[in-house]
């Protein structure tokens, strides 16, 4: 199946401002909580925390977005130079081995030959998904980047708000972006074999990025995360 091109107008680079913008607030606001004292009867303490689950999981969306070329239109350099920086901060992810399997994600969605699906069960699934994009060489570079952040920074710190939400971030990818949008049966018109939630706006950005709504991502997948709500009917 050909993917569906939209032209999307490159207006004062937007792709490009809202990629910065999410690399900059992870970074920022990792490293307050590398320094913030953690008091585990402090409500900001887990506010900060699911803060850093969302902006790791907007790293692997922007990654997303660099597949699909919608970063920078003009120059595909740009995109794979941003997707590559996003993933490996994200837990050293291989954009070259990511970048093939996305697009035969869209070409065969739901089916034998999707790297993504594999039903039944959400475990089963999630562990399949797991196994699909977690290699050797990233779990030896994230002990070796652990143990070099102990050495800088407490140990708590690095445990609750960069491994813990680095992990959890995968789990809020695969829930609200592969499992709900892909499992269960689908109708013979559904061209693209994905539900999409109901419209809301602030809970499709909360969740996942509006990737709940997807659908739509499926039928215009050179939309960026930040226009997608524009698709929700």
């Amino acid at each position: 199946m050909a993917f569906k091109i939209e032209t999307i107008e490159p207006k004062d680079n937007r792709g490009i401002v809202m990629a910065f913008a999410v690399i900059l607030l992870w970074l920022m606001l990792l490293l307050f909580n590398f320094n913030y004292t953690i008091s585990w009867s402090n409500p900001l303490t887990y506010v900060l925390f699911f803060i850093q689950i969302h902006l790791f999981t907007g790293l692997f969306i922007t990654a997303h977005d660099a597949m699909h070329g919608t970063i920078y239109l003009k120059n595909k350099h740009i995109n794979r130079w941003i997707g590559t920086v996003c993933l490996t901060l994200f837990a050293y992810n291989s954009y070259a081995l990511l970048l093939p399997k996305h697009h035969q994600h869209h070409r065969f969605a739901a089916s034998e030959q999707d790297p993504d699906y594999h039903p039944p069960g959400f475990w089963r699934w999630y562990l399949f998904f797991l196994k699909e994009y977690i290699s050797l060489r990233q779990i030896v570079l994230m002990a070796i980047t652990f143990n070099v952040l102990k050495s800088l920074f407490p140990t708590e710190n690095i445990v609750f708000y960069y491994i813990a939400p680095a992990i959890l971030s995968t789990l809020q990818l695969f829930y609200f972006g592969t499992y709900l949008p892909h499992k269960g049966e689908h109708t013979a018109d559904n061209v693209h074999k994905a539900h999409s939630q109901p419209k809301n706006h602030l809970w499709a950005f909360v969740s996942c990025y509006f990737f709940g709504y997807h659908y739509e991502h499926h039928d215009s997948p050179q939309t960026p995360w930040w226009l997608l709500h524009t698709k929700k009917k």
